[in-house]
C-alpha cells in the first residue's frame, strides 16, 4: 500500500491497519482498502484515480469549508472563518463572529461564509444513573394464558407488575420486521430499528377487540395458534394468527391519521408494497425501489392506514407498561436494546438508502473464536452522508425510541467510534474498520437521552479499544460488566475480580444472551452443547478442562466473599451470584429469568444457525409461575437488600 492511498484513507476514516485480539498490528490490504472507499463514493482504482481524490481534499481544506454538521459541547464555543448567523432550534436568531459558549442545548442552524450547516450543542454529561438492580426479559421467550405463540406487551405489562421492586427491565430489540414471511427470528436482524414489531401487541389488549361484540370476540379468539409439536417458537404463524385476528377488528378501529407522521407513513408504505411484491426491496419493479419515486408517491392501499394503525396500538401498549413502570416507583422503567444494525433488504434500507453505504455488510475482524472474521449481513450508516444531511436519521431513530423507553442499550458500543466493513465479494477477514465521529455520535445520543430523561448503557464488552469505556464514563453511559468475563486484570489466571473491585460506572449481569446461563454454567452445558454441535475450537477435553476451571476458581471467589460453603446447592449457587453482583459497586445489577428458572440452554448461541434454536425457545414457566416461584422472591430479595434504593 502506497503512502498516497493511505493518505487517501485515513481523510476518510478506513483503517489501513488495526490491533486484533492480542494487541498485535495486522496490515490491512490494498484491495479491502480500495473496496471500501469506494463504499464511500471515493475511487482508489488506480494511482491516478487516488491522486484526483486527494486534490479534491487539498481544494476543500484551502477554501476552509464547514463539514455538513458542527457539533459543540455544553459550555464551549468555536472559531469561524467569517461573521454568520445562528438560528436557534426555538426560532430566535443570533448574529455572531463565532459560535458562543453559552448556546442552549438542541439543533440549530449556522449561516456563514455561504454556507448552512447543522449545530447541534451536545451535553458535556448525562446526569449519574441511580443506583438500581433489575430483571433482564427476552420478551418473546414469556408466554401466558393471554399470549398468542410467544411473549407479548401484555405479558410485559404483567410481569411489571410482579417485579418485586426492580427499578428496570431490560428487553430484547423490539424493533419492527418486515411483515411477510418468513419471519425472522433474530431480534438483531430489524427491517427497522425506528418502529416496533407487531407480533409483540397483546390482541386482547387493543380497543377495537374491547368493542367488537361477542361473536366476533369468539371469531378473533378461536385464531390463538395452537402449540408448535417441537415446543418451540412459530414467528410465522404467530404473525399469521395475529395478522388475521387483527384484519378481522381493523373495521372497528379508529380512524388513521397518514398526514400525522410522515415517517411513519413512509414505514406503512413499505409494508404495504413489501406485501405485494416480497420482503426484499432490491427484487421489487425498478420504479418501486426508491421511496421517492413517482411511482411510490402515487401508491395507494389501504394496508398503508392498517400498518399504521398497527404502530399505534404498539405505542399504547408500550406506554402502558411504562405507566405500570412508574406507578410502581421504577427509577428507570422500561429499556429497550439498540442492534447494531439492520437488514439490507428490508424498510429502514429502503426508506435511507441514501445515507446508507450500498452493498456493505458489517462484521467483526478475525478473533480467537472466529478466525475468519464475521459478517453480520447488516447494513451501516455512511459517515459522511451523515455529515452532509445533519444525523437527521440517527436523530430520527433516537427520538422515537426514546419516546418510549426509560433507557436504552446499545448493542457493540464501539461501532459509535468505529465499524467492520465487508466490501462485496470478500469475506469477512477482507474487511477494514470505517470510523465515525464519536463527537456527533456519542454526543447526539447523550443529547436525545437527556432530553427524555432516559439512562444509556452501552455493551462493551470483547476487544474494545480504551477510549470508548474511557468516554462512556465521562458522559456518565454505563457500561457492561459480566460475571463470566470479569477476571483479574493482572493475571486471569487468578480467577475472578472481587465484587469490590468491579466498576462502578457499569451494568453488572452474571450472562448475556449469548453466553451460558447460571444453571448451564454450573454443569458445563455451554460445552456439552457446541460439541455435540461440532463447534469447538478446541477438544473435548480441552473445553471440558477449561469449564472445570472456571467453574472451580467461581466457586472460589464466592466462597471467599462468604456466600457458599460446602452444603451449598446449585440453587444456593445462583443466588449467591446475585448476592456478589449486588455487592458490586455497579450502578446496576440486572438478574435474568433465565437464572431464576435455572435454564440450561442459552438464548442465542453464536457461530450457528439452524443447528441451534435461536431465539425462538420460550421458557419453561409461564408468566405466572415465575412470579410466583421462591426462587423468583429469592433473588429478587438478594439483590433489592444491597441494591435496593435509588440514593443508596
Amino acid at each position: 500500500m502506497n503512502s498516497n492511498l493511505e493518505r487517501l484513507a485515513e481523510a476518510h476514516g478506513v483503517a489501513t491497519w488495526y490491533e486484533d485480539w492480542r494487541r498485535d498490528r495486522v496490515e490491512v490490504s490494498a484491495e479491502s482498502v480500495i473496496g471500501v472507499l469506494g463504499l464511500l463514493g471515493v475511487d482508489a482504482t488506480t494511482p491516478e484515480a487516488v491522486d484526483r481524490e486527494l486534490a479534491v481534499i487539498e481544494r476543500t481544506r484551502a477554501e476552509r469549508r464547514l463539514p455538513g454538521t458542527l457539533i459543540v459541547r455544553q459550555g464551549t464555543g468555536r472559531e469561524l472563518a467569517a461573521p454568520g448567523t445562528i438560528t436557534l432550534e426555538q426560532g430566535s436568531r443570533l448574529e455572531v463572529d463565532s459560535v458562543p459558549d453559552d448556546l442552549p442545548l438542541g439543533w440549530h442552524r449556522l449561516n456563514t461564509a455561504g454556507q448552512e450547516v447543522t449545530l447541534v450543542v451536545v451535553p458535556t454529561e448525562l446526569p449519574e444513573p441511580p443506583k438500581i438492580w433489575g430483571w433482564m426479559l427476552q420478551l418473546y421467550s414469556l408466554h401466558s394464558a393471554g399470549s398468542w405463540g410467544m411473549g407479548d406487551l401484555g405479558d410485559l405489562r404483567t410481569f411489571v407488575e410482579h417485579s418485586q421492586g426492580a427499578g428496570m427491565i431490560l428487553l430484547n430489540p423490539l424493533h419492527a420486521v418486515t411483515p411477510t414471511p418468513p419471519i425472522p427470528s433474530s431480534p438483531y436482524s430489524p427491517s427497522s430499528r425506528r418502529f416496533v414489531n407487531p407480533l409483540y401487541l397483546r390482541v386482547s389488549d387493543t380497543a377495537a377487540y374491547r368493542r367488537a361484540d361477542p361473536a366476533l370476540r369468539e371469531q378473533v379468539d378461536a385464531l390463538r395458534p395452537a402449540p408448535t409439536a417441537d415446543g418451540l417458537i412459530d414467528y410465522g404463524a404467530v404473525w399469521r394468527a395475529k395478522r388475521a385476528a387483527l384484519e378481522l377488528l381493523w373495521p372497528l378501529a379508529d380512524e388513521v391519521d397518514l398526514a400525522a407522521d410522515p415517517g411513519l407513513t413512509d414505514f406503512a408504505v413499505f409494508c404495504a408494497l413489501a406485501e405485494e411484491h416480497g420482503a426484499n426491496w432490491h427484487e421489487w419493479p425498478a420504479e418501486l425501489r426508491r421511496p421517492d419515486s413517482p411511482a411510490v408517491r402515487a401508491y395507494e392501499s389501504d394496508r398503508i392506514a392498517f400498518h399504521v394503525w398497527l404502530q399505534h396500538l404498539l405505542e399504547e401498549q408500550l406506554a402502558t407498561a411504562n405507566t405500570v413502570a412508574r406507578e410502581r416507583g421504577m427509577p428507570v422503567g422500561v429499556v429497550h436494546d439498540l442492534a447494531v444494525g439492520i437488514d439490507p433488504s428490508g424498510a429502514d434500507s429502503w426508506l435511507l438508502q441514501d445515507v446508507l453505504a450500498e452493498g456493505v455488510h458489517t462484521g467483526a475482524p478475525p478473533d480467537a473464536f472466529n478466525q475468519l472474521g464475521q459478517d453480520w449481513g447488516l447494513a451501516a450508516w455512511r459517515p459522511d452522508r451523515l455529515i452532509e444531511t445533519g444525523y437527521a436519521a440517527y436523530r430520527d431513530m433516537l427520538v422515537r425510541i426514546f419516546r418510549r423507553a426509560g433507557g436504552l442499550r446499545v448493542d457493540h458500543a464501539p461501532g459509535l467510534w468505529r465499524l467492520w466493513w465487508v466490501p462485496p465479494g470478500m469475506g469477512a477477514a477482507g474487511g477494514t474498520y470505517v470510523h465515525y465521529d464519536p463527537e456527533a455520535m456519542v454526543g447526539i445520543l447523550a443529547l436525545e437521552a437527556q432530553r427524555a430523561g432516559a439512562v444509556v448503557v452501552g455493551e462493551d464488552l470483547g476487544t474494545v479499544e480504551p477510549v470508548v469505556t474511557e468516554r462512556m464514563e465521562q458522559m456518565n453511559m454505563l457500561g457492561s460488566a459480566v460475571l463470566w468475563f470479569t477476571r483479574d486484570d493482572a493475571d486471569p489466571d487468578k480467577g475472578y475480580r472481587r465484587a469490590a473491585d468491579y466498576p462502578r460506572n457499569a451494568m453488572a449481569s452474571i450472562s448475556t444472551h449469548d453466553l451460558p446461563t447460571a444453571a448451564g454454567f454450573l454443569v458445563g452445558e455451554q460445552v456439552r452443547v457446541r460439541a455435540e454441535l461440532g463447534q469447538l475450537a478446541d477438544s473435548l477435553e480441552d473445553e471440558q478442562k477449561d469449564a472445570d476451571k472456571d467453574r472451580a476458581q467461581l466457586l472460589a471467589r464466592l466462597t471467599a466473599e462468604g456466600l457458599i460453603d460446602a452444603s451449598s446447592t446449585n440453587q444456593d449457587i445462583v443466588v449467591a451470584m446475585h448476592q456478589f453482583l449486588a455487592q458490586t459497586p455497579c450502578r446496576f445489577v440486572l438478574a435474568s429469568v433465565y437464572d431464576v428458572l435455572g435454564e440450561l440452554s442459552q438464548p442465542n448461541l453464536p457461530g450457528t444457525s439452524d443447528q441451534y434454536p435461536n431465539w425462538r425457545m420460550p421458557l419453561t414457566a409461564s408468566v405466572a409461575e415465575i412470579i410466583s416461584d421462591p426462587q423468583f422472591g429469592r433473588i429478587a430479595e438478594a439483590l433489592g437488600k444491597k441494591h435496593g434504593t435509588p440514593d443508596q
